[in-house]
């Protein structure tokens, strides 16, 4: 059984299709990421299939279980970690996770002794007895995490979880992902990081206007757009037009300029001569006096495949 299945799954807001038509099927046991820029319809989608919105057209179902006639069914296995902290930031990590565990049909021993556990599981015992309005950006991250899984859901939506964090925050939340489903535990996870996708997720639907433009495996996404990227870093800022100019004829390719202002990528095509023209690229350049610091050739990534399927950078809607 699917821990997912969606057909035509549409959700307006006024003349916004916010979710047009979405298709997913998505595994039991492991994390399935869905990939897209901010206002793609990810956290809409997710709510419905959560029960908290009801589609204006098409089906979903949770483990079988339609998301509008079996809602209650829904509820009692997936859990919902949102955006934004659900936790009461007046209150102790340990009070919001005896309270919550209580409501939840614990009684206060076995509640006591389960915010205990994930505490400590979690990284938090020693800050357990603070107000979690102290606690930092990644520790209200796992204290919201923790919350989902008092009782541990057969599916556990994760939206966006790490958006904001720093680089060691992000990675603790994502240790966590890997446990959570470790322990048997189905994660859908949406995100806008590209990274964030391809260490996580062993299969990724990417959605753009509420739709979903390419499904399967990261590395079956990277193949589809092309056989190999070439990846350049100049010396000098000044002469990438030149070495855009110099890449784009030796490769017959379109060349992107990265946010790195010394950094250039294009792909290269499948016809088993990558390498070939790579090196002819390399020596173009050496020609025409651009000085390259850091030369390679490798799998096109998450971001190139957006880019590819949708002509803009899923990095560059995000920071619009």
């Amino acid at each position: 059984m699917l821990a997912i299945e969606t057909s035509g799954l549409v959700k307006t807001f006024g003349d916004t299709r916010a979710v047009d038509g979405l298709d997913l099927k998505v595994p039991t046991g492991a994390v399935y990421g869905v990939l897209g820029p901010n206002g793609a319809g990810k956290t809409t989608a997710v709510r419905m299939l959560a029960t908290l919105l009801k589609p204006d057209a098409g089906q979903a179902t949770v483990f079988g279980h339609d998301v509008v006639r079996e809602a209650d069914a829904v509820r009692g296995r997936v859990s919902l970690t949102g955006q934004y902290a659900s936790v009461d930031e007046e209150m102790t990590g340990e009070e919001n996770l005896i309270l919550l565990a209580r409501l939840l049909g614990h009684r206060k021993p076995a509640a006591r002794e389960r915010a205990a556990q994930l505490l400590e599981a979690f990284g938090l015992a020693e800050a357990g007895g603070r107000q979690v309005k102290t606690y930092s950006g990644g520790m209200r991250r796992r204290i919201d995490i923790a919350a989902s899984i008092l009782n541990t859901p057969d599916l556990l939506f994760l939206d966006e979880p790490t958006t904001g964090l720093d680089p060691r925050s992000r990675n603790n939340v994502w240790d966590i992902v890997r446990i959570v489903v470790a322990h048997g535990t189905t994660v859908l996870l949406t995100t806008q990081y590209l990274e964030e996708a391809d260490r996580l997720a062993s299969r990724i639907a990417v959605i753009d206007h509420g739709k979903v433009i390419a499904e399967g495996t990261p590395g079956e996404l990277k193949s589809s757009v092309g056989a190999g990227s070439v990846h350049v870093r100049l010396r000098d800022p000044a002469t990438r037009p030149d070495a855009e100019r110099v890449l784009a004829e030796a490769l017959n390719a379109p060349v992107y300029l990265e946010s790195d202002p010394v950094a250039l990528t294009a792909r290269v095509t499948g016809s088993g001569n990558e390498a070939e023209q790579a090196s002819r690229a390399l020596h173009r350049l050496a020609e025409a006096g651009i000085v390259v610091d850091d030369f390679s050739l490798g799998q096109p990534s998450l971001d190139e495949v957006f880019l590819a399927l949708t002509d803009h950078r899923a990095t560059e809607e995000a920071a619009a």
